[in-house]
């Protein structure tokens, strides 16, 4: 392996070009019409168009991107997360050129892809998962029977694919035909397979996942869980590790269930075990995804393992450098999903132009970020733009890292959820750690923000206006007129410093 070829955009490009880095690796960025300008591009050693914005003509073609690859010369492929990274198709592809593909072979993630064959496969071994249905020919008089063996609520999912669609909760009789119409449709769209299948819904339950790593020499080891129950629309939004609902002896035996759903996959490279968890303790097996993870850095955080170094490496046909014993989780860390989006008006996608950018720094803080000041955020892509991730020596201190994180985090130009993450480190439950996966969504309401904050946002604002149209020589003639000292004084004003 001498030159990698990231097949992705954003702050997970940017975060694989990183690790390539430093392992001494060449990198190949590719990039659509509307990310020419973008970091990931910037950032590698070599970057190649393939195609206009919308994904499906650019990041989603795997002619162009393999052409690239040999163009290139690249000897390896790395996917990511999202795009093409759980494509079956994609990985044979790669084969077939002589490319190495950082993930498991197609053969187990066309397994693993498949919802319906994986938890079949796992059932087959005695491994616990949530009761559904079995059928993948799941039609209209099927899905009644099904439905009432299961009861209600319960839910709908895409066979295929993830990320919340496909997927609709069904909470009476009356609703499940037409639930089943718009699930279908849009998993056809979004994953080309309409397959959906039924699962009940567990009360209560929360989302725990773990992380998986294995080699082709048959070694799997686990790096801990991660608590993924906070929701919105069946996404992640904040994510922690580890988690509180778990004791050392459940945290053991879910860890084992892990590697042995791992085992029966045959699983080589990184990748991640979910289970739903219920009120009894009792866990199911959900699925595993054969990718690398949006919320892989809190893991990193706790064991001090770098996920993607571990996967070039395995990818590159070496051995597992750790066993079970060598990994040693300490601390605490969170991430916050930072989204284009505003939590004020239902969430709505916010794009424009990035016109300030401040990031937080101190110790236990890192951000991921793919945008930078005059970055320009598009309508073709997932409105995530960077993750805030924190290390605490207990949950109380990455807590409070995060808060104050959060309270130096500026993103300006564009609507962010950054006052949703605010409020939700301010909430009794959540500080608690008394959640599930239904919190966010039935129990948790944004409050209006405060009247200071949007003073202080405001006077930022035109701070960045008056630097931005150059009124410099007047700041330096009468300094005590600077728009960012007039801001300070403002903010020592509100806080009476």
């Amino acid at each position: 392996m001498f030159k990698v070829l990231v097949a992705n955009r954003g702050e997970i490009a940017v975060r694989i070009l990183r690790a390539c880095r430093e392992l001494g690796l060449k990198t190949v960025a590719v990039y659509s019409d509307v990310d020419r300008s973008a970091l990931h591009v910037r950032y590698a050693d070599e970057a190649y168009p393939i195609g206009p914005g919308p994904a499906r003509d650019s990041y989603l073609r795997i002619d162009r991107i393999i052409d690239v690859a040999i163009r290139a010369k690249a000897d390896t492929i790395h996917p990511g997360y999202g795009f093409l990274a759980e494509n079956p198709l994609f990985a044979q592809a790669c084969l077939e050129a002589g490319i190495t593909f950082v993930g498991p072979d197609y053969q187990t993630i066309r397994m693993m892809g498949n919802k319906v064959a994986a938890r079949q496969a796992m059932s087959a071994v005695g491994i616990p998962i949530v009761p559904g249905s079995d059928d993948e020919a799941l039609w209209d008089e099927g899905a009644l029977d099904a439905a009432e063996r299961l009861g209600y609520p319960l839910l709908i999912k895409a066979a295929a694919g993830g990320g919340g669609k496909g997927m609709r909760v069904v909470p009476s009789p009356e609703e499940l035909p037409h639930a089943l119409t718009v699930a279908r449709r849009e998993a056809e769209a979004s994953f080309g397979d309409g397959t959906v299948f039924l699962e009940r819904i567990l009360e209560g339950a929360r989302h725990i996942e773990f992380q998986i790593l294995g080699d082709q020499y048959g070694n799997v080891i686990h790096l801990g869980e991660r608590e993924c129950s906070l929701q919105r629309r069946h996404q992640k939004v904040i994510e922690e590790a580890p988690s509180r609902a778990l004791d050392e002896e459940l945290r053991q035996r879910m860890g084992q269930v892990a590697i042995l759903v791992s085992r029966t996959a045959k699983y080589v490279n990184a990748g991640t075990v979910e289970f739903l968890l219920d009120e009894d303790r009792n866990f199911y097996f959900l699925e595993i995804n054969s990718r690398l993870q949006v919320e892989h850095p809190v893991t990193e955080m706790v064991t001090g393992i770098d996920i993607v170094k571990e996967q070039l490496r395995i990818a590159s046909g070496r051995k597992l450098r750790y066993s079970q014993d060598d990994v040693k989780v300490r601390g605490w860390a969170f991430e916050c999903r930072i989204l284009a989006e505003d939590p004020y008006n239902g969430f709505r996608p916010s794009i424009g132009r990035v016109t300030g950018l401040y990031e937080p720094t101190g110790p236990g803080v890192r951000v991921e970020s793919g945008i930078y000041e005059g970055f320009e955020v598009s309508l073709y892509y997932d409105s995530m733009i960077s993750k805030l991730v924190v290390w605490g020596e207990t949950r109380g201190e990455a807590l409070l890292r995060m808060r104050r994180a959060l309270e130096e985090y500026r993103i300006i130009g564009i609507k962010t959820n950054i006052p949703f993450h605010q409020q939700m480190m301010d909430s009794t439950r959540f500080i608690g750690g008394q959640f599930d996966t239904t919190f966010v969504e039935n129990r948790f309401a944004m409050s209006e923000p405060r009247r200071e904050e949007q003073r202080e946002t405001a006077a930022m604002a035109a701070a960045l206006l008056v630097h931005n149209r150059g009124w410099r020589t007047a700041s330096l003639e009468q300094p005590e007129q600077s728009p960012w000292k007039q801001v300070g004084r403002w903010r020592a004003m509100q806080y009476e410093i």
